[in-house]
């Protein structure tokens, strides 16, 4: 209840302010705005030590306007709920809640190896806006066999329900205007639980989603630095700034004369490694020869353009299916020192679990 007052006191402010004139939304530019964009950028940027002025602003920006300026401070580790225990062979998943605020709950599914020696890495998988009662959130088939594989590889994966998803619906629903603040500071709320785990390699903290999973995948990415490689999904766009309030709804990309993108905000990985995943359908179509380069540019001042990667798929849609996994998988597996056994990364083994086998009840 107080973390609502909270965001309601934090939204009549940013009204009051003005601050909802500087919201960027959906296809807020055009193409070749987008691309006039990320051109101009790079007129102003030189060498790294000018992008990394850039930088701090952008991520300063993203803190500010979504009201998470004091998000890293006063962490401690953070209290868990557990549900259910399936014991699979060479896995195991428990339904799980992380406590994110006090009274507030993150829940989701811990996939963690059995069978293997630590310690592995730490993997966020959070999930888009796919809807439909029977292919839902992080209960969809695709999204469990990823993390499935990805914890058979040697990883300890977290799969997370969005705000009004799955069992999150305590105190806000997904078209709260603060869904983007609740879903930022779940993310690293579980970068602290994945970290405080002994078993865990502090230094190979990892994320991946697709469609609003990417916008948390690349927006965690530019914030915590202790996410060492990421993979965003059919997301990163020039002109195309989300179309949810999870994603738009909080002015992160412009403040007054200030404006930046989403591109922008995913080169803030750098130097750390990036997979891009693109399709020829959505809002990615453009990346190859837009976005990519631009964030090949951001690496190249650090010297490490070969860390940028882009798979990109221009005869499929906008999804995380079976051959942009494979790319996500051999991506994670060079950069997480994970396992690619081709009989793991094959997915016939996995086992797909009902919606109620998997949400976390207590």
């Amino acid at each position: 209840m107080k973390q609502l007052i909270i965001n309601c006191i934090f939204a009549l402010v940013l009204s009051i302010s003005g601050f909802s004139q500087q919201l960027c939304v959906g296809n807020y530019w055009t193409e070749a705005q987008g691309k006039a964009h990320l051109d101009n950028v790079l007129q102003q940027v030189r060498d790294k030590s000018q992008w990394e002025v850039r930088a701090q602003i952008i991520r300063q920006q993203i803190l500010a306007g979504s009201g998470l300026t004091d998000l890293f401070k006063h962490r401690q580790d953070p209290a868990i709920r557990t549900g259910k225990v399936h014991e699979l062979e060479g896995y195991r998943v428990t339904n799980m809640a992380i406590e994110s605020e006090p009274g507030s709950w993150i829940t989701g599914n811990l996939y963690e190896p059995l069978g293997q020696k630590g310690p592995f890495a730490g993997i966020l998988c959070p999930h888009g806006h796919w809807s439909d009662p029977a292919d839902y959130g992080r209960y969809r088939p695709d999204m469990q066999k990823r993390c499935a594989v990805l914890c058979r590889m040697g990883a300890v994966v977290f799969a997370y329900d969005m705000v009004g998803y799955g069992d999150n619906h305590q105190a806000a629903g997904h078209e709260d205007p603060m869904a983007f603040q609740i879903q930022t500071r779940n993310s690293v709320r579980i970068v602290d639980y994945l970290t405080s785990r002994k078993d865990v390699d502090t230094e190979r903290i990892a994320v991946t989603g697709a469609s609003g999973g990417g916008t948390q995948s690349f927006i965690l990415a530019a914030i915590d630095k202790r996410v060492a490689v990421s993979v965003p999904v059919v997301q990163v766009s020039a002109h195309f700034f989300g179309g949810c309030v999870c994603e738009s709804g909080m002015p992160v990309h412009k403040n007054g004369s200030f404006q930046t993108n989403n591109v922008e905000i995913a080169a803030l990985a750098a130097p750390r490694p990036m997979l891009l995943i693109s399709d020829g359908v959505d809002w990615t179509k453009n990346t190859p020869n837009v976005e990519f380069p631009f964030i090949q540019k951001i690496y190249q001042l650090y010297g490490r353009k070969d860390r940028v990667e882009n798979a990109h798929f221009g005869t499929e849609g906008h999804d995380y299916g079976f051959t942009k996994r494979q790319a996500a998988y051999g991506f994670l597996a060079k950069y997480l020192s994970l396992r690619a056994d081709p009989d793991v990364l094959s997915e016939r083994w996995v086992r797909i679990f009902t919606m109620d086998d998997l949400r976390m009840v207590e």
